[in-house]
């Protein structure tokens, strides 16, 4: 298992609507997420910044992120949620969240 941590910006004007979605994932994108083997997917919000935390439990994480992106339900919720974050200038060429590096953990 592998933990990822990944930030990146919300619109002020979309934090309600954000949350409500959130509220009530559609159950074709959170079946994808369980198939493509994350787990213990959480995301925080503080001042207009979205944290997110999973946990990956495959075997090629490359593999499993383009079958996340190849479904069709999952791209549509996508379009819904991009317009309302606001990508960080710190990203990766590629990348749409910023990702995290872990530099402690303890159970």
């Amino acid at each position: 298992m592998k933990r990822y941590g990944m930030m990146i910006g919300l619109r002020p004007e979309a934090v309600e609507k954000y949350k409500e979605y959130h509220a009530e994932v559609w159950p074709g994108v959170l079946k994808t997420i369980r198939e493509c083997n994350i787990r213990n997917y959480t995301i925080f919000l503080k001042d207009n910044l979205l944290f997110g935390y999973y946990e990956y439990h495959g075997s090629d994480h490359q593999a499993d992120m383009a079958r996340m992106a190849a479904c069709p339900k999952t791209r549509e919720w996508w379009a819904i949620m991009e317009p309302m974050q606001q990508p960080l200038d710190n990203r990766d060429p590629g990348d749409w969240w910023t990702q995290m590096e872990e530099v402690f953990h303890t159970e």
